[in-house]
């Protein structure tokens, strides 16, 4: 199994509990196919860096998981599909960018728990 991780921008014009539910999709699709997620990240209403689809400002939300190369297909399908999806990129983490993504984990749980 490989590591990956993905960020997706989802159109601002959504709720709260519609995003959540989006991305709970997007963690279902993954866990019904067997992937495991090993964190997710929310990071909430950002300014673009230029507009897409006329839209300056998208909800950022970050995944990472362990899972087999297939399923990143039916992921990635899954977002084409969605029209709250402006933006995603997925990307395999190799044993350096894993180590770094471990660090940082540790670190944010650190934070949350102060």
């Amino acid at each position: 199994m490989n590591q990956y991780e993905t960020v997706f921008i989802l159109t601002p014009v959504l709720s709260d509990e519609q995003m959540k539910e989006t991305v709970a999709k997007f963690k279902k699709i993954l866990t019904d196919n067997g992937a495991e997620i090993l964190n997710e990240e929310t990071w909430g209403l950002k300014k673009m860096a230029y507009a897409i689809q006329k839209k300056s400002t998208g909800f950022y939300c970050l995944l990472e998981f362990k899972a087999e190369p297939s399923i990143v297909k039916t992921l990635e399908t899954g977002y084409r599909r969605d029209e709250k999806v402006i933006r995603y990129i997925t990307v395999k983490l190799d044993k350096y960018a894993a180590a770094y993504a471990e660090k940082r984990r540790a670190k944010l749980g650190k934070k949350e728990e102060a």
